[in-house]
C-alpha cells in the first residue's frame, strides 16, 4: 500500500517480471479465489499481504494477552498417542518406510502416533504445575470436507486455569481476549483491516464495531434448542435436544441475538468428551460445557470445566472402554488436583469474524484441505 509517489531520477531493475506470464495484473483486484490457484506469489498482492500483517499483529496480540494475565506458554507436541476429541479424525503418522503389519512394534514409536486435533491434555498436564497455561501452534483434523469453514492444517489458542469452579470464568477469559486482541489488531494495522472492511466485506466494520462494544449473551443450550423450534425459517436439520447444533443453526442463534457474540452453555452430557464436568443435573443430564457463537462465522470458540472427580471420570472412562489408554489421565486426579477448565479458539476463524473473510482458505499462507497440498 503506496501512501507518496516517488519521482525517480533514475530507475535500475532489480528483478525482471515478465507482465504478461505474472498471473496478478497491476490495478486489477482479483478475487480471492482466483488468488488461491498461487499460493507462491499471492502473498504479493495487496489483499494477501494486509491479511498477513493482521495475521502476525493478531498472534503478538494474542502471546501479549496471555503474558499480561500471568499464562505459561507450552509448547504441546505435534506428535501424539492421544485423540483428544475423540471423532477419530486423524492424521497417522508412519516412516516411509515403516512395516505394516499388525502388532504393537511395527510402529516407530512402539504404539500408534498421530498428528494433533488439540494440545489441550498436554495442557491440563502442565495446568498442575503452573495453574495458567495457554498453547498457540498447528492442529491437524483429517475431516474430508470442502466447506468454506474448514481445513486440514490450521491454528488453535488454547488455554487451561486451575483453580476455577465456574463456567463463568472461562466465558469471562475468552470474551476479554476477543475484545483485547481485535482492538490491538485495529490500532495496529488500521489500513490493512479497512482493506478488508472496505473492498472484501463492507458491512464488517459495523458488525465489529457491535461486537465490541456490547457485552456478550449467554443462554443455556435447552434455551437455544426452544428458540431454534420457534423460529420462522426451515433448518435443513431439525433441532432436536440431545443433537449437535449445526452451523445454520448458530448463525440463526447469533441473529435473533442481534449480531452480538453468543455463549452457548451445558450442552447435553452424551454430546460432549469424557473429560466434560458432570453437572449432575436432570432429567435432562447436561455437562459443564460452552461454545462462542460469532456472526458470520458459526462457532469460534469452545471450552467446559474438566471433570476433576476421579470416580465420576474413572467410571466414564470404564463405560467407554477408555481405562487403560488414559490411566495417565487419571493419575493427574489420584495425585493432587484442583478444579480447572480451559477452552480452544480457531485462529482462522477468528481472522474470518474480524476481517469478513467468507472462505477460511484465504486467511492461511498455505492452506491445506482434501485433495489439495500446493507447496
Amino acid at each position: 500500500m503506496q501512501n507518496v509517489e516517488l519521482k525517480a531520477e533514475n530507475i535500475r531493475v532489480v528483478g525482471p517480471c515478465d507482465t504478461l506470464r505474472f498471473p496478478f495484473k497491476p490495478r486489477e483486484r482479483q478475487p480471492l479465489e482466483y488468488s488461491r490457484q498461487f499460493p507462491h506469489l499471492r502473498c504479493r498482492t495487496n489483499t494477501l499481504s494486509s491479511l498477513l500483517r493482521v495475521r502476525s499483529e493478531a498472534t503478538a496480540a494474542i502471546s501479549s494477552f496471555f503474558k499480561d494475565n500471568g499464562y505459561v506458554h507450552v509448547h504441546t507436541p505435534i506428535i501424539t498417542s492421544n485423540d483428544c476429541e475423540g471423532a477419530g479424525e486423524l492424521f497417522h503418522v508412519r516412516t516411509s518406510n515403516e512395516v505394516h503389519e499388525p502388532g504393537e512394534n511395527s510402529h516407530f514409536f512402539n504404539v500408534p502416533a498421530f498428528l494433533t486435533v488439540s494440545g489441550q491434555l498436554h495442557l491440563e498436564v502442565m495446568a498442575g504445575a503452573f495453574t495458567r497455561v495457554f498453547t498457540f501452534g498447528p492442529t491437524f483434523r483429517a475431516e474430508n470436507s470442502q466447506s468454506r469453514r474448514h481445513l486440514a492444517e490450521f491454528y488453535m489458542v488454547e488455554a487451561e486455569m486451575s483453580f476455577t469452579e465456574s463456567l463463568q470464568d472461562i466465558i469471562q477469559v475468552m470474551e476479554d481476549l476477543f475484545k483485547t486482541v481485535t482492538s490491538i489488531v485495529l490500532s495496529k494495522c488500521p489500513q490493512d483491516v479497512e482493506l478488508f472492511h472496505k473492498y472484501v466485506s463492507p458491512a464488517q466494520k459495523g458488525r465489529l464495531e457491535q461486537m465490541l462494544k456490547n457485552k456478550f449473551i449467554t443462554i443455556p443450550y435447552t434455551e437455544a434448542v426452544e428458540i431454534l423450534k420457534q423460529a420462522p425459517q426451515t433448518f435443513t436439520f431439525q433441532p432436536k435436544w440431545g443433537k449437535d447444533l449445526q452451523t445454520e443453526h448458530e448463525k440463526y442463534l447469533v441473529n435473533h441475538c442481534g449480531e452480538v457474540p453468543v455463549f452457548v452453555v451445558n450442552y447435553p452430557y452424551d454430546l460432549k468428551p469424557f473429560y466434560m464436568r458432570d453437572n449432575e443435573d436432570g432429567p435432562q443430564h447436561t455437562v459443564a460445557a460452552v461454545d462462542l457463537l460469532v456472526p458470520g462465522i458459526g462457532e469460534l470458540c469452545g471450552g467446559s470445566l474438566r471433570e476433576e472427580r476421579l470416580h465420576f471420570l474413572q467410571s466414564r472412562l470404564e463405560r467407554l472402554g477408555l481405562a487403560d489408554a488414559y490411566q495417565w489421565y487419571l493419575d493427574l486426579r489420584q495425585f493432587g488436583s484442583a478444579p480447572h477448565g480451559g477452552f480452544g479458539m480457531g485462529f482462522e476463524r477468528y481472522l474470518q469474524c474480524i476481517l469478513g473473510v467468507d472462505n477460511i482458505k484465504d486467511v492461511i499462507p498455505f492452506p491445506r484441505f482434501p485433495h489439495s497440498c500446493l507447496l
